[in-house]
């Protein structure tokens, strides 16, 4: 069986693969390595888009497309019958969380005021000290998947205290459900947003949610951009009444004369949490085990069911 893989470093780092298994690299859908026909797995580009699903169509002997993002938003509900659509949970763990926590210290110690003082040759020390602090706060993780479990070990350290959402409710592990949140929201300091887009949780943080959390508190969306109302988002990030770190927004890329730019309580990046120099390693050993799995005829792991 052909399997197409997005990187020529992937090949490498597959390791051995079962007989009868040939790899080729399809950097781009729009320019394939070979026939199509044979091909029965397939690793999209990372955060490829709905562009890519056009190549579903063409890919006869299709069976397996293993992603290589955590979120599989743009692929589910669009991958033919008899085909397996796997996610790479567990891939983005680190880069994620270390996402988070160096988001939520930045905005917490305002690191992005001294960064423009800086810019300016400026000591700023009595303008803009004292800074808040992270030990003590109160953070609701909102997503207690797997990158949620490793940004809780990650900011265990600095004293804070934790309360976890899901989208059902875990009683013995003391994971509430999401329809909890009104009742949680007003008790946190620091919000982290981490679920997958779904039918469920686009537009979850509305104007209702904002609302609900206290004056002073950060939002935090390692997400994705449309599980957030963005002008909701403006219009209450621009009272100052709350902060925000931002790993992804909508519509992306960002245009540029957009005001979510202009907040000076707001912290931007685009959408780089995952974009780390370990992804690769760390992907192609998923892939190669669900390559081997696949060729024994034994189960796959991270299928998406219902977007998840």
């Amino acid at each position: 069986m052909k399997v197409w893989i997005p990187h020529p470093a992937g090949r490498a780092l597959l390791g051995e693969l079962p007989p009868g298994v040939t790899v080729e690299v399809a950097e781009d859908p729009s320019r394939l390595p070979s026939e199509v026909a044979g091909v029965r797995f397939w690793v999209p580009p990372f955060l490829s888009g709905v562009d890519a699903t056009d190549l579903l169509g063409r890919l006869p002997d299709l069976r397996v497309v293993q992603l290589l993002s955590a979120g599989a938003d743009a692929w589910a509900g669009r991958v033919p019958p008899g085909v397996t659509l796997c996610d790479a949970r567990g891939v983005h763990d680190v880069g994620t969380a270390e996402w988070v926590v160096a988001a939520i210290l930045s905005q917490v110690r305002g690191f992005p005021a001294f960064a423009l003082a800086q810019s300016r040759r400026e000591w700023a020390y009595d303008r803009l000290c004292p800074t808040d602090e992270l030990a003590g706060k109160r953070v609701l993780i909102v997503g207690a998947g797997s990158i949620g479990a490793a940004v809780r070990a990650r900011l265990a350290p600095f004293g804070v205290t934790f309360t976890l959402v899901a989208r059902t409710p875990r009683p013995a592990e003391g994971v509430h459900g999401v329809d909890e949140l009104p009742a949680l929201l007003p008790e946190a300091d620091v919000v982290v947003v981490l679920v997958p887009l779904t039918d469920a949780t686009r537009g979850l943080v509305d104007e209702k949610f904002l609302a609900a959390m206290p004056d002073g508190a950060l939002l935090v969306n390692a997400a994705r951009g449309p599980v957030a109302r963005t002008d909701a988002l403006v219009a209450e990030l621009a009272t100052g009444r709350l902060r925000a770190a931002l790993d992804v927004t909508d519509p992306e890329p960002l245009p540029a004369d957009h005001p979510l730019w202009e907040l000076p309580n707001v912290l931007l990046t685009p959408h780089v949490a995952g974009s780390v120099r370990g992804l690769l390693p760390r992907a192609y050993r998923l892939v190669a085990e669900q390559v081997r799995r696949f060729a024994a005829g034994e189960p796959l792991v991270n299928a998406v069911s219902d977007g998840y």
